[in-house]
């Protein structure tokens, strides 16, 4: 897995690039916690992401977790059909902001 991040004005955009697994989801999760320190508003693009697994949904959740505690926004964007698949079917489509 390959995360780049982007600061632009208040937001942050962590751009996701190959499998969010067991092994690269502390990785991950470790992102998307120091994104809010820099900011309330995190982007997570999805596009190059082809899989994530249960932890990975934690993180997720920890995520909106946070974003929620600080009153920012957690938004996932380009999400695949695969990996918007596990969301749906995990219920996360009614709990975080996927575009």
């Amino acid at each position: 897995m390959y995360i780049e991040e982007i600061f632009s004005g208040d937001t942050v955009q962590l751009n996701i690039e190959g499998k969010i697994d067991s092994l690269a989801s502390k990785e991950f999760q470790d992102a998307v916690l120091k994104s809010f320190q820099k900011s309330n508003t995190l982007i997570l693009n999805l596009e190059k992401t082809e899989y994530i697994s249960s932890a990975a949904l934690r993180a997720l959740t920890l995520g909106h977790k946070t974003a929620q505690s600080k009153g920012g926004r957690m938004t996932l964007i380009n999400v695949q059909p695969a990996v918007e698949d596990v969301l749906v079917t995990m219920g996360f489509n009614k709990m975080l902001d996927i575009r």
